[in-house]
């Protein structure tokens, strides 16, 4: 359920912010940057829900530390928020954004590269990279 609904807590955060083609303002961003623990309070009450209210906080927590809400950073990050993190980076990649085209796989992969170790954990950028190229392989054989 967590990659289904880890950016749930965007319902709370307004269109015009959401959908900016320019850059966002301080304000704004701060409006995004709750999005998490609002996700969060929003599954609270839910017991089935219970195991991914971390996934949902720590989402855009960095591997160094600089990501939000918490500032956790390295191992104290829960492993599967790790993950989600790079998948959900991934996706906004290579998904059209009112501010930009997606981008190509390739470009992606390298932005990816680029987090690695500062944004991402650098284990699991690596691992999820592998899986892609082996199942990019095996689409194209199919």
């Amino acid at each position: 359920y967590a990659a289904m609904l880890h950016d749930i807590g965007k319902i709370g955060v307004r269109g015009i912010v959401l959908n900016n083609s320019k850059g966002l303002s301080d304000e704004e961003y701060d409006e995004i940057k709750r999005h998490p623990l609002v996700g969060e309070g929003i599954i609270q009450p839910i017991e089935l829900l219970q195991p991914i209210r971390p996934l949902i906080r720590h989402h855009h927590e960095w591997y160094n530390g600089k990501g939000y809400p918490d500032g956790l950073s390295g191992e104290n990050i829960p492993l599967s928020a790790r993950i989600l993190a790079i998948a959900d980076a991934y996706d906004a990649m290579k998904s059209d954004r009112p501010y930009r085209k997606a981008l190509t796989e390739e470009t992606a992969i390298q932005e990816l590269k680029r987090g690695s170790g500062t944004q991402f954990d650098p284990k699991m950028v690596k691992v999820f990279i592998e899986i892609l190229r082996q199942t990019c392989q095996e689409t194209t054989v199919l």
